[in-house]
């Protein structure tokens, strides 16, 4: 039989008396509006055709269903609606068996889940990732999976967001097989229970399970949840989902879904995954082709160097890390063993995997050795005149065509590039601590660099699976510098009068994992001391300073290292120390200051808007391409909550509020 259409976006064939319905909506198969119409005029030619005794649905590419179409969110809604599409699914009086060909996430896990049978190859994975948009199923998920799963999985899955591949949905019921022929399974299912009772996941009774337990549960979900609506109403509505009908379910869910979906919360996380789109895209790139890098050089093996190393090795490089002695060598090769090992130990890396690794691992004191690098980075002590001797010395010994990248924090990479007898090639690569696990990269664009060795550290970044932001040549690059606005403010604030207890509870109240002085102490001062030492030279007497951070450092308080800084850490636990408020007591004594108090919110307020005015000089000066970016680094890099959106985010919805 030929095939049919049943939308742009849906057809299907006959074989046997089984409908095989595809969807092909790329890149992800979302449920878009004309997706949902196809699957309903599919449903309706199934029915209405005798010779059909049931359907199969999958995917086309790589994907089952990723999802709704978010794009759709804010504007009138279009039947018919999810909800509905599901609901016929389930209802539906032939078999309805699906075949997950890859992802089956959010709207696709609730196809899935109000299908009569689920059959994935391995590689697929299931997933209900709404809280991380701020919003929940809204199609039955937190209805129907604690119906197959039961409620203390269903907390789990839906309250994190967390996604399981097919042997773990298997485990855990969500999956009734895995076949590496997923539609040809299915459509024997089809054959084998056609004209039988169905099972209908909606109908099923909940398992009972311990109050206690789902206590546990929920605290445990929550607890990393940082003040997010979402988790909290997706844990509610999982646990009604033992006390209630279906129906009565169903109706309280999709009001909490649209009630969430209208939030400033939704809306601040759909800001960032639409700015995560974006990241790394420069318009005037596209159509360059990236330069091949499988080989990293990394000069310098440890944190940082070792970190790099191990985000490189385990997304498929060949790894050369120099040292400056066999000795050291050595010991880089058992640093980078080390974390390749504790990720086996948590399950992220298979222990095959690790063998792989360290077989394209070579740590060495023969510079020569970096001639088969296509990239090299640089990870030695953070100093002007030892990175631009290195990069001279490179210049001898890498291939004319090879990339050099500096992970700088502070300094010029201009200058550094200058060093070079080919700038062209240098850039920045400006990884985060600890390197292995952090996404964010902000990929320095030198003055000289030419667009392919752009194009390329881009490609490459991706490939690690970290997220890379383009930023210009500023001191601190995007992420620092507005850092460094921010830490000054609250300085200024604490030479005024505030607390750093009370600064860092108001952050922390608003989001961040850690105030701002809880944050350098983990850091360490002694980084920021010698900036600012470097700088005393050049500061203009005008310009307001405080010197409270100098004489922390002045008495050895450099931070949790040295078991005190801004806090003191007996046995580890931060704690109010009386003599850094004796500091700060004398310090506003010697500029005849009279403290006063702030509340927590002038202090968030007076934070942020530091943040946002730096980020505003930064776009103003061409430094960062989009406010997104910033909020990106600020979120991925420094713990902004990312259920605010990013500074520049927030800021634009305050002004909304206020105007």
């Amino acid at each position: 039989m030929s095939a049919l259409r049943f939308s742009e976006s849906v057809s299907a064939r006959l074989e046997d008396g089984v409908l095989l319905v595809t969807i092909d909506n790329p890149p992800v198969n979302a449920l878009s509006a004309h997706v949902r119409t196809g699957l309903a005029a599919a449903l309706n030619h199934a029915a209405g055709t005798v010779e059909i005794a049931g359907v199969v649905l999958t995917g086309a590419g790589r994907a089952f269903i990723g999802g709704a179409d978010i794009r759709e969110f804010g504007k009138p809604p279009v039947e018919p609606s999810l909800p509905d599409v599901v609901g016929r699914i389930e209802a539906f009086d032939k078999p309805v068996i699906c075949a997950v060909n890859g992802v089956a996430l959010g709207g696709g896990c609730e196809v899935a889940l109000a299908c009569h049978g689920r059959i994935a190859v391995e590689t697929a994975a299931f997933g209900l990732p709404e809280v991380k948009l701020g919003i929940v199923p809204g199609a039955g998920g937190t209805q129907r999976l604690p119906r197959l799963v039961g409620t203390l999985a269903a907390i789990d899955l839906i309250g994190t967001g967390r996604t399981v591949k097919s042997l773990d949905a298997m485990a855990l019921g969500l999956a009734d097989a895995v076949s590496a022929h997923p539609v040809a399974t299915a459509a024997s299912l089809v054959r084998q229970v056609a004209g039988q009772p169905l099972r209908r996941t909606g109908s099923l009774d909940v398992p009972p399970v311990d109050d206690d337990a789902l206590d546990a549960a929920a605290a445990k979900v929550l607890a990393k949840s940082r003040g997010q609506s979402a988790p909290a109403e997706a844990i509610r509505l999982v646990r009604a989902a033992g006390g209630v009908d279906l129906e009565a379910g169903l109706a309280e869910e999709r009001a909490t879904f649209l009630r969430l979906r209208d939030s400033t919360e939704s809306a601040a996380l759909r800001h960032v995954f639409f700015a995560e789109r974006a990241a790394g895209k420069v318009e005037q790139l596209e159509g360059i082709t990236p330069r091949r890098i499988e080989t990293v050089g990394i000069v310098g093996t440890g944190l940082m160097g070792s970190g790099i190393a191990v985000a490189a090795l385990t997304s498929g490089h060949r790894v050369i890390g120099l040292e400056q002695t066999p000795e050291a060598a050595a010991a880089g090769m058992g640093r980078i063993a080390g974390l390749l090992d504790k990720a086996v130990q948590s399950k992220r890396l298979t222990a095959a995997a690790l063998d792989a690794c360290l077989a394209r691992l070579e740590t060495t004191a023969d510079a020569s050795a970096l001639a088969a690098a296509d990239l090299v980075i640089e990870a030695v002590f953070d100093d002007l005149a030892v990175k631009t001797d290195l990069f001279r010395r490179l210049d001898g010994i890498v291939r004319p065509d090879a990339i050099l990248a500096t992970n700088t924090s502070y300094l010029d990479p201009d200058a550094i590039a200058d060093a070079t007898t080919d700038p062209r090639r240098v850039l920045g690569l400006h990884f985060f601590s600890p390197a292995h696990i952090m996404r964010l990269v902000e990929v320095v664009d030198c003055a000289k660099t030419a667009p392919d060795v752009l194009v390329s550290a881009l490609a490459f970044v991706k490939r690690l699976g970290k997220l890379p932001i383009v930023s210009g040549v500023t001191e601190g690059f995007i992420g620092n510098r507005i850092f460094s606005a921010y830490r000054r403010e609250a300085e200024f604030m604490v030479e005024d009068g505030a607390e750093p207890q009370a600064v860092d509870a108001a952050m922390e109240a608003y989001g961040f994992p850690m105030g701002i002085f809880a944050v350098n102490d983990m850091a360490g001062l002694e980084i920021a001391w010698a900036r600012r030492k470097r700088q005393a030279a050049t500061r203009s007497p005008d310009e307001r300073y405080v010197e409270i951070a100098d004489r922390l450092c002045e008495a050895g308080r450099l931070g949790r290292k040295t078991g005190r800084g801004w806090y003191a850490y007996p046995d580890g636990v931060r704690t109010i120390d009386p003599n850094v408020t004796a500091i700060i007591d004398a310090a506003r004594a010697a500029k005849g200051i009279v403290p006063r108090n702030f509340t927590a919110e002038e202090i968030t307020d007076r934070l942020l808007k530091a943040m946002v005015d730096e980020g505003a000089a930064l776009l103003a000066e061409g430094i960062a391409a989009r406010p997104g970016d910033i909020d990106l680094v600020m979120i991925n890099g420094y713990g902004f909550p990312a259920h605010k959106g990013g500074p520049m985010f927030a800021a634009g919805r305050h002004e909304e509020r206020t105007a």
